[in-house]
């Protein structure tokens, strides 16, 4: 893993004074229901593992309507990082993607190519289905990876996690 530099050193130090982050998942899934919902259980021991708080958990099909409606909801909640699983594939009921996009008001095009990147290593060529993403929406880092659990921990163990607390302050400071 590459040297990070003096400035990203200085953020980071920066960051660790947030404390508790307050973050919210959001399953996006026409078939899961909450006790089968095993993205959630598993982002939020993770999430807790590391000293910070799920503050709402919202499972949700995948209709445009739900999808704008949650991300405004949540949007004016206190959670600080939206974390999003499902709806961002190419099949017409996949509709995540396509409704975040619009909403974004920044891009952060470096984490959905990070994703299909390791998710290559995984899967091959298929990681080109993917249209992991994340943005900023009304001082929110809004993150949205593929509903399938392998996706979601490579996402978290090697993208989210590592920099979570630089992640939260940056979008705030």
């Amino acid at each position: 893993m590459p040297s990070p530099s003096a400035s990203t050193n200085e953020h980071r130090e920066k960051a660790k004074s947030l404390g508790v982050i307050k973050l919210a998942i959001i399953t996006v899934s026409d078939t899961r229901t909450p006790e089968t919902d095993v993205n959630s259980q598993w982002l939020r021991a993770e999430i807790e593992k590391l000293g910070h708080e799920v503050t709402a958990y919202r499972l949700i099909k995948d209709e445009p309507a739900q999808v704008a409606d949650t991300l405004d909801e949540l949007a004016s909640s206190d959670a600080r990082i939206l974390l999003w699983n499902g709806g961002t594939g190419i099949s017409p009921r996949d509709t995540t993607f396509d409704v975040l996009s619009r909403k974004l008001e920044k891009t952060l095009p470096g984490f959905g190519e990070l994703f299909r990147m390791l998710s290559f290593e995984v899967v091959g060529a298929a990681a080109m289905l993917s249209r992991a993403s994340a943005g900023v929406y009304r001082r929110k880092l809004v993150i949205s990876t593929p509903g399938s659990p392998n996706a979601v921990q490579l996402a978290w163990n090697r993208l989210i996690a590592p920099e979570l607390e630089h992640l939260a302050w940056e979008v705030v400071r």
